[in-house]
């Protein structure tokens, strides 16, 4: 899932999605905007960064998120069923396994 703004190249941090032309992650972008930071202050501390770079990343975080499922399932099923290439998330008296969809 790429785009004209996001690429994914092994050779550049070590695969992670990234503003095209710089080494600025999309991680980056969300860590920060989570933490509080506004649009304007990463455009103040990243000068290769535009707008449109920020949003691009807000819009490849948020469609990953979209391509994730879900597998809802009781403490005891979801040490049995839940596959090693699934994380296990706990919630109360249930736990989560989920992966990432394929496109």
């Amino acid at each position: 899932m790429t785009t004209e703004r996001i690429e994914i190249n092994p050779a550049i941090m070590m695969g992670k999605p990234v503003i095209r032309g710089t080494r600025i992650t999309v991680e980056l972008i969300l860590r920060k905007l989570a933490e509080g930071a506004s649009e304007t202050d990463l455009l103040q501390d990243y000068p290769h960064l535009t707008t449109e770079d920020i949003r691009a990343a807000v819009a490849y975080g948020a469609a990953s998120v979209a391509h994730e499922e879900v597998v809802l399932a009781t403490s005891e099923i979801a040490t049995t069923s839940c596959p090693a290439s699934r994380s296990i998330r706990t919630t109360g008296p249930a736990q989560l396994c989920s992966r990432a969809r394929p496109e």
